[in-house]
C-alpha cells in the first residue's frame, strides 16, 4: 500500500512517520516539500497513493485573526484541492480537525452530530476544511482531537515544565475543559483506523473524535504533569501549592476559545473496536520521555 503524508515535519506528522511505516509505503513530504499555498494536486498525481495522510495544518490559533486569508488557504482550500485529487483516484483521505469547531457552551462532551459554531479564524478555516472534504464525495476519516502534544516540538506540556523548572510560581486556567492528546495516540489510532478501513468495507466514512478518555482542566494538566515529572527525577523548581488556578481572562488573547473542549469518543472506540486510555497513561510517559531528555 502506497501512503502520501503531508505535514510530515509536526508533531503528528512526525509520530505518523514511525506508526504508518508497517503499512505499506510511506512517501512522507515535510513543510518545505508541499507548499500548501501552492498546487498539491501534482504531489498526488506523482505518487498515487492508495492513502493520504494529512497532517499539515495552519496552527498559529491568535496569528490567524490578523492572516484570515492564509489560515483559510491552507486549512480549508488546500485541503479541499487534496479531497479532490483523493476522490480522482480512490484514495482514503485522513485529516485532522479541532475541538475548536465548537463554541464550548455545551455542558457536555460533544457529539459528532453536535452543531458546529467556531470562534475564531482558526476553528472557522478548520470547519471549512472538514466541508470540502465532504463535499469531494471521496472516502475519508476526518478526525476531530484537542490539547495535542508530543515530545518534540512546540506544545502546553513542553512549555509548562520549562517554567517549572525555573519559576517559584504559575499560574494556569483552571476554567477551560478538556482532554490531553498525545500525537503518539493519534498516530496509532490512525495506523489502526486504515489497517481497518482497508479490511472491513462496512467501516463508515465521516467524523471521529479523536481523544483519550477522561478530562481535565488545563491546571489539572499542568499539576499532573508536573508531578509525574518530578517523580521521574526531573528537577522541578515551582512547589505543587504555588500552581495557582486562574480564569482564562487571566490571559486575554486576539482569538477567543472554547470553554468546553471536551470531545465523545464513543464513536469512535465502537466503530473501530478500539478502547482508549485515560489522558493520564500518555502523559506520564510524556514526563517520563522530557525528564530522561533533560537528565541525559
Amino acid at each position: 500500500m502506497k501512503i502520501l503524508l503531508f505535514g510530515a515535519d509536526g508533531q503528528v506528522g512526525w509520530e505518523l512517520q514511525r506508526a504508518l511505516s508497517p503499512l505499506g509505503q510511506v512517501q512522507a513530504l515535510a513543510r518545505g516539500q508541499a507548499d500548501f499555498a501552492q498546487a498539491l494536486a501534482p504531489h498526488i498525481e506523482r505518487y498515487l497513493p492508495a492513502v493520504i495522510v494529512n497532517a499539515a495544518a495552519y496552527t498559529a490559533v491568535d496569528r490567524a485573526e490578523s492572516e484570515p486569508a492564509l489560515a483559510r488557504r491552507i486549512n480549508a482550500l488546500a485541503v479541499g484541492e487534496i479531497a479532490e485529487a483523493a476522490c480522482r483516484l480512490g484514495a482514503l483521505l485522513v485529516h485532522y480537525s479541532t475541538d475548536y469547531v465548537f463554541d464550548g457552551n455545551k455542558g457536555a462532551p460533544y457529539r459528532e452530530d453536535d452543531p458546529t459554531a467556531p470562534l475564531s479564524v482558526y476553528g472557522s478555516s478548520k470547519l471549512a476544511g472538514e466541508a470540502a472534504i465532504v463535499s469531494a464525495g471521496g472516502p475519508h476519516l476526518i478526525f476531530r482531537t484537542s490539547w495535542v502534544y508530543a515530545q518534540r516540538g512546540r506544545n502546553f506540556a513542553r512549555t509548562i515544565l520549562q517554567r517549572a523548572r525555573t519559576l517559584d510560581r504559575l499560574q494556569v486556567v483552571a476554567d477551560t475543559y478538556g482532554v490531553p492528546t498525545s500525537a503518539e495516540l493519534i498516530a496509532d489510532v490512525t495506523a489502526l483506523a486504515i489497517r481497518q478501513w482497508r479490511t472491513q468495507a462496512s467501516l463508515a466514512n465521516g467524523i471521529y473524535h479523536l481523544v483519550p478518555s477522561g478530562e481535565t482542566t488545563w491546571h489539572g494538566y499542568a499539576g499532573y504533569l508536573i508531578e509525574q515529572a518530578r517523580a521521574a527525577g526531573m528537577p522541578i523548581r515551582v512547589a505543587p501549592d504555588q500552581i495557582e488556578p486562574v480564569p482564562a481572562s487571566t490571559f486575554p488573547a486576539p482569538a477567543q476559545r472554547p470553554l468546553n473542549s471536551r470531545l465523545d469518543n464513543r464513536k469512535l472506540q465502537q466503530e473501530f473496536s478500539l478502547e482508549l486510555p485515560d489522558w493520564r497513561l500518555h502523559v506520564r510517559r510524556l514526563a517520563d520521555a522530557l525528564a530522561r531528555e533533560t537528565l541525559a
